[in-house]
This record gives C-alpha cells, sequence and structure tokens, in this order.
C-alpha cells in the first residue's frame, strides 16, 4: 500500500482525524484486520502483476492472476462504508494507480449525505470502448486448443504460355500459441502475414502446402469449423443491416440448434452488450457510400459475429487496420479478455503503437516469407541485441522491428559478423551510405534466428500437447436445420436489398419509361393491319424491356456477395442450397413489384386490350418473362464472377435473343433458327401476341397463335434449367 509523502503528512492526518470525528457517533465498530489485510493484499496483488505485465508482456492463463490483472480500473476505487472512518479507504484512493488525486482541504460530509452513500461499483459508471472505460468481456469455457505448425511453406504456382514458375510466399515458419496467449503476426507489407494466417485458420489448403499444422496434435479437418472464429481485414458486412441485425442472424444461423430463437436472440443481445455495441444497435452498418457505423464499431461488429459461437480458436487479419491509436488498443484489450478465458487468439498487426505491442504474449516477426524471430514479445529486444542490432535512439519497439524485416539499418548498431561479411566479398552489394544491403541483413536475420531460435523451437515443438481434456472433436452439427437456413436467410435477403429495390433512381427509371411508352403508343388501335403492327411494337418493346432489364440485376447478385459467401461458407453457416433458393427466391417479391406499378401505367395509356383476363394474362407473361431472364443472369454471373466479363457476355447474349425474337426478322435462316428457341424474347412476344389478338385472327404478323403452352413450357424450363447452372457453378466457388 503506497503512502502519502512526507510533506503532505500533517495535512493527511489533519484531515483524516477530522473525518473520524465527523463520522465517531455513526460508525462504532472498527475495520477487522482481517478485512484491512484482504484490501492491502489485493491492492498489492495488483501493483505486483502491473508491473509484471509491464515488464513481460506473457500471462500464464491462469483464472487468478488474471482476475487480478484485467480487473476494472473502478474496482479500485471500491471501499466499505465501515473503513471511512479509519481513513484507510481515502489513502488507498489517493495512491491508486488511477492517478486520480483527492484534495482533502476543509474536507467535510454532512449528516445526511452520510445516511445515503454507498459504495459504488462498475455498474454506476456509463461504459463504452470508444469513450474510454472498457468493459470486461466474459465468454463461457470451452475446449482448448493447442495450435503448433513446424516447418510451414507454400508457393504459388504461375503458369505461362512456354514455362511454370514457382514463388514462395512462406519459408519454413515454426511456431506455436497456447491457450490463454494472443500471438501476434507482424512484418512488412508482402512478408506473408496474412497468408500464414489463412494457413492456420484453415482457409487455405491446396497442395502447395508443405510443413505441418496441428491442433492439439491432430491435423485440421471440417470438424474444426465450429470451434474456429475468423475475422477478415476488410469486414465483409451488409451495409443495409443494422448492428442487431447482423449480430441476431449470425447467432440464429451459427448457434447450436439445441437451443431456441429466444435463447439466441438473448445471445446475440449479450455480444452486442459486452463488445459495447448497444448505443448503435440500431445503426446500419454502411459503407463507403451509405452513412453507417464508425471503424471501429464496425470492426467490433465483425468481431462479434465469429466470438458469438465462443471459439476456442481466435484468427483476426489486421484487426486494427484503419483505427485510431485509443480504438485500437480497445480492440486490442477486447482479445486479450477473450484469450483469457482459455481461448488461442492469433492476430496479424502490422505497425502497432508500442503500448500495442506490450500487450501481445508472443510474437512472429516475418521479413520475405522467412522467419525472423519468434517467442515472447517482450524479449524481442532482448534477442536482437543479443544478435548485435541495437536501437542507436529511442524508438517504438514495432517501429524497430519492422525496419529490420525490411532491412534498413539506419538508427540501427551494424553488428560486426554482418560488417565482415559486407567487407569481406560483398561489397558490391553494399548501400551507398556504407550500410549493409536489405538483401544481406535478410540473410543475416534469416540465419542467426535459425541459429538461435529455430533449433530450440523446434525442440519445444516436438513434444506432445499436454492438455488436460479430450483432443477429439466432435462432430460438425448445423446451427438450424435446412427449413430454418431458408427462413433466416430469405428475411435477410428482403431486409437487405429492400433498399436497393425501392430507391427512388430505380423508380423513377421504371416511371419515366412506362410514361413514355405509353404517350408514343397513346390509346392506340388495330383497326387497320398498319395499326395492329404499331401496337406489336409496342408488345415486343415490352417482351425485351423486362427480358433486359432483369439479366442485367441479376448479373451482379453472385459476384457483389462473393466475398460474403466464401466467409459465411468457410464458417458453415449454411448449407449452399439453402442459401442459393433463399437468395434466388427472396429477390420474386421485390422483382414484382415493379412491373406492376410499369403495366398499370403502359397498359391503359398505350390502348391494349380492356378485359381483365387479358390484363393479368399479360401481367403474369411478364413475370414468368422475368424469371427466366433472371436466371439467365444469375448463370451468367456465378460461371463468370467478373462483373465486366459477365456483363460483355451477357450484352452479346441479349442482342442475339433480341434480334432472333421474331419481331426484326420473319424468316430466320434454317442453320440458325435453334437461337429462336433459346430467346425468352421470342416465346414472350408470341404469348403477349395470343393475349391481344386471338380473338381477331390466329396468324398475327406471320406468327400462328396456338395454345401457347409451348411457350409457357420453353420459360419454364428456362427459368428452372438457368439456375440449375448458376448453383453447379457456385459450387465449384
Amino acid at each position: 500500500m503506497e503512502k502519502p509523502n512526507s510533506s503532505s503528512g500533517g495535512l493527511w492526518r489533519t484531515q483524516s482525524d477530522q473525518l473520524s470525528k465527523i463520522l465517531g457517533d455513526a460508525m462504532k465498530s472498527p475495520v477487522s484486520n482481517e478485512e484491512t489485510k484482504e484490501v492491502d493484499s489485493y491492492t498489492l496483488s495488483r501493483k505486483s502483476s502491473k508491473n509484471q505485465v509491464l515488464a513481460s508482456p506473457g500471462r500464464s492463463g491462469t483464472s487468478g492472476r488474471n482476475a487480478h490483472i484485467k480487473r476494472g480500473k473502478s474496482t479500485q476505487m471500491k471501499f466499505d462504508f465501515d473503513e471511512v472512518s479509519t481513513g484507510a479507504a481515502l489513502s488507498r484512493a489517493s495512491s491508486a494507480s488511477l492517478g486520480f488525486s483527492f484534495s482533502l482541504a476543509a474536507f467535510t460530509m454532512p449528516p445526511d449525505e452520510i445516511a445515503d452513500s454507498r459504495p459504488f461499483s462498475d455498474d454506476d459508471i456509463p461504459e463504452d470502448i470508444e469513450a474510454g472505460t472498457r468493459k470486461r468481456f466474459q465468454t463461457e469455457p470451452t475446449m482448448q486448443i493447442y495450435l503448433k505448425f513446424t516447418e510451414v511453406t507454400y508457393k504459388i504456382i504461375t503458369k505461362g504460355v512456354t514455362s511454370t514458375q514457382e514463388k514462395y510466399i512462406l519459408n519454413g515458419i515454426n511456431g506455436s500459441v497456447n491457450p490463454g496467449e494472443v500471438l501476434a503476426l507482424m512484418g512488412p507489407s508482402g512478408s506473408g502475414k496474412t497468408t500464414l494466417l489463412s494457413l492456420l485458420g484453415g482457409r487455405l489448403t491446396e497442395h502447395t502446402l508443405g510443413g505441418s499444422v496441428t491442433y492439439n496434435d491432430k491435423p485440421y479437418s471440417k470438424l474444426l469449423k465450429s470451434r474456429i472464429g475468423f475475422v477478415t481485414q476488410d469486414d465483409v458486412l451488409f451495409p443495409h443491416l443494422t448492428v442487431k441485425e447482423t449480430i441476431t442472424y449470425a447467432a440464429l444461423l451459427r448457434l447450436s440448434k439445441t437451443l431456441t430463437k429466444q435463447e439466441k436472440e438473448k445471445r446475440a443481445e449479450d455480444v452486442i452488450y459486452e463488445l459495447g455495441l448497444e448505443r448503435c444497435q440500431d445503426t446500419m452498418i454502411g459503407n463507403s457510400f451509405i452513412r453507417g457505423v464508425s471503424g471501429g464499431e464496425r470492426k467490433r461488429v465483425s468481431i462479434g459475429n465469429e466470438i458469438i459461437i465462443n471459439p476456442s480458436l481466435l484468427f483476426l487479419d489486421e484487426p486494427t487496420s484503419g483505427l485510431d491509436s485509443t480504438t485500437s488498443l480497445r480492440v486490442i484489450e477486447l482479445l486479450q479478455d477473450i484469450a483469457e478465458n482459455d481461448k488461442t487468439v492469433v492476430t496479424t498487426i502490422h505497425q502497432p503503437s508500442s503500448r500495442l505491442f506490450h500487450k501481445f504474449d508472443k510474437l512472429i516477426l516475418l521479413g520475405k516469407g522467412s522467419l525472423l524471430y519468434f517467442g515472447k514479445a517482450s524479449e524481442a529486444m532482448v534477442y536482437f541485441s543479443s544478435i548485435g542490432c541495437s536501437p542507436l535512439i529511442a524508438m517504438n519497439p514495432a517501429e524497430f522491428l519492422l525496419d529490420l524485416a525490411n532491412g534498413n539499418m539506419n538508427d540501427v548498431s551494424v553488428p560486426p559478423e554482418l560488417e565482415d561479411r559486407v567487407h569481406l566479398g560483398n561489397s558490391g552489394r553494399e548501400t551507398t551510405n556504407g550500410k549493409p544491403s536489405p538483401a544481406i541483413v535478410h540473410e543475416y536475420l534469416v540465419e542467426a534466428c535459425m541459429s538461435h531460435v529455430g533449433e530450440e523451437t523446434k525442440k519445444r515443438l516436438r513434444t506432445q500437447t499436454s492438455l488436460d481434456q479430450e483432443k477429439t472433436f466432435q462432430k460438425r452439427e448445423w446451427g438450424a436445420s435446412w427449413r430454418e437456413q431458408y427462413s433466416i436467410l430469405f428475411m435477410r435477403g428482403i431486409k437487405e436489398r429492400r433498399h436497393d429495390y425501392f430507391s427512388w433512381l430505380r423508380i423513377t427509371q421504371i416511371v419515366a419509361t412506362a410514361i413514355i411508352l405509353g404517350l408514343l403508343w397513346w390509346q392506340s388501335d388495330v383497326h387497320t393491319p398498319k395499326d395492329l403492327q404499331n401496337q406489336a411494337g409496342l408488345l415486343f418493346f415490352i417482351a425485351v424491356f423486362w427480358a433486359f432489364f432483369p439479366v442485367f440485376t441479376a448479373i451482379f447478385t453472385f459476384p457483389q456477395e462473393r466475398a460474403m459467401l466464401k466467409k459465411e461458407r468457410a464458417a458453415d453457416m449454411y448449407k449452399l442450397s439453402a442459401y442459393f433458393l433463399a437468395r434466388t427466391t427472396s429477390d420474386l417479391p421485390l422483382d414484382l413489384l415493379l412491373p406492376i406499378i410499369f403495366l398499370l401505367i403502359v397498359y391503359f395509356m398505350g390502348g391494349l386490350r380492356l378485359t381483365a383476363q387479358s390484363f393479368f394474362l399479360t401481367m403474369l407473361i411478364v413475370f414468368l418473362c422475368i424469371v427466366s431472364a433472371q436466371g439467365l443472369g444469375l448463370a451468367i454471373g456465378a460461371a463468370v464472377m467478373d462483373l465486366n466479363k459477365a456483363t460483355t457476355l451477357a450484352s452479346v447474349t441479349v442482342m442475339a435473343f433480341m434480334l432472333a425474337g421474331g419481331f426484326f426478322v420473319k424468316n430466320v435462316p434454317v442453320f440458325i433458327s435453334w437461337l429462336s428457341y433459346l430467346s425468352f424474347n421470342y416465346h414472350t412476344y408470341r404469348l403477349l401476341l395470343k393475349v391481344q389478338y386471338e380473338h381477331i385472327s390466329s396468324v398475327i404478323e406471320g406468327i400462328e397463335l396456338d395454345s401457347g403452352l409451348k411457350e409457357v413450357g420453353a420459360l419454364a424450363a428456362m427459368a428452372v434449367g438457368y439456375r440449375i447452372l448458376a448453383y453447379l457453378s457456385l459450387r465449384h466457388l
């Protein structure tokens, strides 16, 4: 327990006596020695643990010490009402590590305030992560996973016209991380941090992977998906959903089916509260075009989507990217809280501040895909000093390490061995300022790591995991049944895309086109063959417009959601069939509303056949055309997955279908006549002619009008067939 200095001792005793005198009648029972010892030992425990954290960020993972290290700061200010009379509580509050200063000059406490006074707790303090006060994140205990990787290599193969090139992204990376620890992967851009993180998280499983990655001494399997959370660098979220909707949908899809819907929603609310997102829970996520939550809140939503399942392993790709230093600190402290619940946390970090650097337990420093350091983050500077690389000026440890990884020796002492290597035969590779070149520095650091750290690390990694629990992973179960997945994804699709479909721009486009058509064909009649030919042009334009418009709308469906689909499928949130059916059917209610508005304007302004049967049949024909055209757009988008290529392919296809639609060319040559049967314009146009003019003649514009069953069957086959092609294309994504 810290004591006030001697200069203020008299004042302290005076005010303590004054306070004791005021409270003398109210407080008769003295503080027991047992209580005093308990409070004092707690204060000393917090100080010693805090000093230990500053000296070595590594934590043992035991619950007792972690409770002292991470206990909320407001707990230091708690005191029992009985302790006020002795002045012990005020003495501790004055010397607390919070740095608060109490002025005791003329300190008095009226009797009425004494009666109302009570101990205050964390619940009395408004808490917000970015505002400065941080919540203590709590998770339920789960299976502990010890992650170990040895001699990990990864290469990419580039196939050219005449040759094939291989480029190694990772070269023999070794390391491990225990439950209760935070491992940071640090290095310059292009050093392989994200690749290594993806390998450890099971996101890259190509045959070009070498080495061994084990989880409790067992290789990766799909059974691990339910125990792994992976937060990507880019926050892949639906911009039109609110924070609460985003996390709730993740809870409904990912939590065990043994929980009820209400229990899953309650878990989502708990995560929102624990992450400090309750203030913005009804705010849309947003993106670069839509105003939404802040960058720190968006990052916490991404983390919330993963920790909702209480994962044993949590991977994060640069969670502080684009955030200010204070928000970054809050995010890293959140990761510490998660790790202290016996979770294993691995994160990449680009250039952390000095405060962030000292928060990590273990550190891997990469340079050009090679391992430069692995060990405790607190011992990194000691290691590089031991090999002769020390900063000549005071600098951020992370900045110093990144300079070394880049081969920059400015303001860094040059080891004698490195100087000898330059002078003995590598003068041609020496830089102009007298410092060794980055290539020489990189070679030296890799060799030093192999000799000083590599062998010891390999010996340690050869030992088996010693976790006192079962190492087998249970069979993976979906969080929801197929029907529930479809229902959840259907409602999510409706909420996400209703803003796009009902935007003023799209509505204006449809209404303006309808009005222009109505004015051009204002009250047209069919008294003469020329009038009929004129009105047939309106019917053909309707068939073309509602084939062209849905195709180019549906093309963007899967390419735009590709990142989301890959992320959620990698986490086994749902089955692909449930997603595909929900995605395609959730568009239908939205897609069919605008055609109704369009036909209500065009049909009556254009003077088409004024019978209820003709109107509703025309509407059904347009709906069938839209569904068929959508299928083509979905198939092209899913097969190509590149918007430029997909747009070009769709333009050529739609133009060919339009020319073969039976309006421009009456007698199509035999060798290309098959194109007409693939054109939904052709079938839609014939059906519209039948509905409008069947009472006039059986042959219109050289087209024989029959029952129309063949055209309806062809459009239905296209609607189903194109969607099957789209689904098969997605399975190979």
